[in-house]
């Protein structure tokens, strides 16, 4: 199955608690988010790992793919400690459970432990979801993957304290754009209220994760903004503006890559274009790239058409190849009729 339908059904929520309630006492239960983590994952990862703890789940290790490193805006997120290096990470669970994955390959050298483990539980709100794991929830109308968290977390009878809410509230106001974007819905808010009335503090969460940032940043922001390039013509007149980061400027500005997570945000509001992107050297000729839509344009089909994934409004992939051909490439799915959709 995959997440393209309406969310998940009453036989896959309890499979799900049966497949936690069920667990021996002993039993090892490995939790893996998506590559380059980003609030959603880790929040919902951390906090619904928190649960787990509360429901007495005693070997329990946390990991992602790639360099160990938690982005800064994430270090004081409660439940970090659960964190392991992915090398150190249980080769042979009995239970892993995925966050906020669309698909198999953002797991990246942890793909493996999902033949190893007893079972394997998905989470997740992309519509592009591949549905790879055993037992799927995946509802594509979340606005954040830390609302089929909850759902679960409610379904399995555990208490909601502070610290699983502080995560979960990150994962919530990280993929609605502190309640801008599209996904915000009175569900979102009356969640909002249910996670706040544990005590967390919105003010300081989002003084840390959205308006805080070094001088350094703020110089490479300039810099990048600088050479960035709009398109009118692009993606069926639409509209494209797109930019690029490289190695070389972060190591100029002495700034790690999370930085350029949020650039995106700067980008995206420029009024002739309905379609952002901003690339991100991640390799040798290899890059990560976001796109952002104002809705005129489905970016998740570019992104699946170029082998990643994401929403309507958000999604991303990995280009390989010259900055001009993954660029190119962007070009040309986004000039793909079938790709915007009509009124």
């Amino acid at each position: 199955m995959t997440g393209a339908g309406p969310g998940p059904t009453d036989a896959e929520w309890a499979a799900a608690v049966e497949a936690v309630r069920g667990l021996p006492a002993d039993a090892r239960v490995l939790l893996i988010c998506h590559v380059n983590p980003d609030g959603d994952a880790l929040g919902s990862m951390l906090g619904f790992g928190l649960g787990l703890r509360r429901l007495g789940v005693r070997h329990l290790q946390a990991t992602f793919p790639g360099p160990p490193g938690v982005p800064e805006p994430f270090r004081w997120l409660p439940g970090v400690e659960l964190l392991v290096p992915q090398d150190d990470a249980d080769p042979d669970p009995d239970l892993v459970i995925c966050f906020d994955a669309a698909g198999d390959s953002r797991l990246g050298d942890l793909v493996d432990r999902l033949g190893r483990a007893g079972t394997s539980l998905v989470l997740d709100h992309h519509a592009s979801n591949t549905g790879f794991g055993r037992i799927n929830l995946v509802d594509p109308h979340a606005a954040a993957t830390s609302v089929v968290a909850l759902g679960l977390l409610d379904r399995l009878g555990v208490p909601l304290d502070a610290e699983m809410a502080t995560g979960l509230y990150v994962a919530l106001t990280t993929d609605t754009g502190s309640f801008r974007f599209e996904a915000t819905t009175p569900a979102v808010h009356e969640m909002a209220a249910r996670l706040l009335a544990t005590g967390i503090r919105p003010g300081d969460i989002s003084r840390r994760i959205f308006d805080t940032r070094p001088f350094g940043a703020v110089r490479l922001f300039g810099e990048v903004l600088g050479r960035a390039t709009l398109e009118p013509a692009a993606a069926a007149g639409h509209g494209l503006v797109w930019t690029y980061a490289t190695h070389d400027d972060l190591a100029r500005h002495d700034q790690p890559a999370y930085v350029l997570e949020a650039l995106i945000d700067s980008v995206r509001c420029t009024a002739e274009a309905d379609v952002s992107c901003v690339v991100k050297q991640s390799g040798d000729a290899e890059w990560a790239v976001s796109l952002r839509s104002k809705g005129a344009v489905d970016v998740s089909r570019v992104a699946v058409a170029l082998g990643g994934g994401g929403h309507r409004f958000a999604a991303g992939f990995t280009g390989r190849g010259p900055l001009d051909e993954v660029v190119g490439n962007i070009r040309a799915a986004l000039g793909a009729e079938v790709l915007v959709p009509h009124s």
